[in-house]
């Protein structure tokens, strides 16, 4: 069992769950399929974020984030300082564009197999997330509304 599931709390579960990036592999969902079974549950959804690899890559490259947690984009126009706490936003390590040709590799070969898993059992839910972002929120919001 995954123990990112090991330290989901029964406090959380009461209200619902949304887990952000996982699962990544057939064996997270096969345990994530085992934690909801022995909960008599089951996931009610799969939201996939679609858009080309290109873009994909553009959007990690421009990505910069402060300690503090709000990401910026570099090909907006970053400002020298943290909005919020007036620390100066970074490039993630694995923002590099030789790094992020790996993490792609990974997400073809380990991750993308899901789209398919997901789509068979009627929960694959297809976001454009190529779209500005408050259009990006809209689809998601619908999308979970139609399964609340």
């Amino acid at each position: 069992m995954s123990s990112y599931l090991r330290r989901t709390t029964l406090a959380s579960e009461s209200r619902g769950l949304i887990f952000d990036g996982f699962p990544l592999t057939f064996g997270q969902a096969d345990d994530l399929d085992t934690w909801f079974a022995g909960r008599s549950g089951a996931l009610d959804a799969a939201i996939y974020f679609n858009m080309k690899e290109s873009h994909a890559s553009k959007r990690l490259e421009s990505r910069l984030i402060c300690s503090c947690g709000m990401m910026y984009s570099a090909s907006v126009g970053v400002k020298p300082l943290c909005g919020v706490c007036g620390s100066t936003p970074v490039r993630r390590e694995d923002d590099k564009p030789e790094i992020i040709k790996r993490r792609i590799m990974v997400y073809r070969d380990q991750t993308e197999p899901l789209l398919s898993h997901y789509r068979s059992n009627g929960i694959l839910m297809e976001i454009n997330a190529e779209q500005p972002q408050g259009a990006v929120t809209v689809q998601i919001a619908a999308a979970l509304k139609s399964i609340l």
